[in-house]
């Protein structure tokens, strides 16, 4: 039954305030990866953790901060949301891996090397040539490995994301993608990346951005319950999860600010366009409260079993996190 069951979203960035902490509430998640920082140096992040404290603090009737899987099974015994925190790119840790651990302890618990572009750590989608992981992104991996946080690969090349495949530990997740075979998008994943990040235990989280979506804003809940279903084919269940890149109530400057943080002075319109510069229309069945159920109706609907649609909906995604964020012990 969908109310009593473990429902994960591996990302969503909305605009965060009683309003929508309500609305997660009512929406019967009992998780969600948050978005922390995108751009943001060291500096920076520690004042979205200080923000974040002050939600945990006046809104703690509806949400409640994750640092384990265990906290996870907390906030669903409470019914409040828990929020475990994840950053898009690698600048919160500036040029200087101990304060990779120092944010595990704040409470990062994913990290992704690279956000569309170069970084000190792996190659953007975006990019033309892709290098794969360097030498600072090696040492990064193990110390990310050694302290239980999670290396995410949503935005970096297909070589670095097979090195960090390989050079991980641990397994390694795709928190917000979607396979190539359903929409060539630049951020989607071709199939080599998907059934190497599955032999390594991985997780991949499916995306909801309609940019990412076979058919874009148009694409219907069977459209991706297909998607779905194709990618189960390919690697088995136990490796997908959702992850549905959520960004409600958002403004523009936002999506700019996402798009282009400091580093260009040309206006960088991701996978939109100057005549398509705005926020996606979102799909309409993943608009508002009843999204996450609509799906996990949608897949029991396509022919997927009631245990298989629950693994998909977060219990794959806990145990995930369950193995994931515990420190190595020498």
């Amino acid at each position: 039954m969908f109310g009593k069951d473990i429902i994960i979203d591996g990302l969503q960035y909305c605009k965060w305030d009683k309003e929508y902490f309500k609305f997660l509430k009512s929406s019967g998640v009992s998780a969600v990866h948050v978005t922390l920082v995108y751009h943001e140096n060291a500096r920076e992040t520690l004042t979205r953790f200080a923000q974040w404290h002050r939600f945990f603090e006046e809104f703690n009737e509806y949400i409640l901060p994750v640092f384990s899987s265990e906290d996870i099974l907390k906030a669903k015994a409470q019914n409040k949301v828990g929020i475990f925190f994840g950053a898009q790119n690698c600048s919160l840790i500036d040029d200087e891996i101990g304060l990779i651990s120092i944010m595990r302890q704040l409470g990062l618990l994913i990290m992704q090397l690279t956000y569309n572009n170069q970084s000190l750590l792996a190659t953007g989608c975006y990019e033309k040539n892709d290098s794969g992981i360097t030498r600072f992104g090696k040492q990064a991996i193990e110390e990310m490995n050694r302290v239980g946080m999670i290396v995410d690969m949503s935005h970096s090349s297909d070589r670095s994301t097979l090195e960090a495949i390989d050079i991980s530990s641990r397994p390694i997740c795709i928190s917000h993608a979607n396979p190539k075979f359903a929409h060539n998008g630049l951020r989607n994943k071709s199939d080599e990346v998907i059934k190497a990040l599955a032999k390594r235990k991985g997780l991949i989280g499916l995306s909801l951005y309609p940019f990412h979506l076979p058919n874009g804003s148009d694409c219907t809940l069977d459209d991706f319950c297909k998607m779905s279903a194709d990618l189960a084919d390919m690697i088995g269940v136990d490796h997908i999860g959702i992850g549905s890149d959520l960004c409600l109530n958002q403004p523009l400057d936002v999506l700019e600010w996402m798009r282009n943080g400091r580093w260009s002075k040309i206006k960088d319109y991701g996978e939109g366009s100057a005549t398509n510069s705005t926020w996606p229309k979102n799909v309409s069945w993943f608009n508002d409260s009843s999204g996450l159920y609509n799906i996990y109706k949608g897949l029991i609907n396509y022919g997927f079993s009631e245990n298989d649609v629950k693994k998909i909906m977060g219990l794959n995604w806990l145990h995930f996190l369950q193995d994931g964020l515990k420190a190595q012990t020498c």
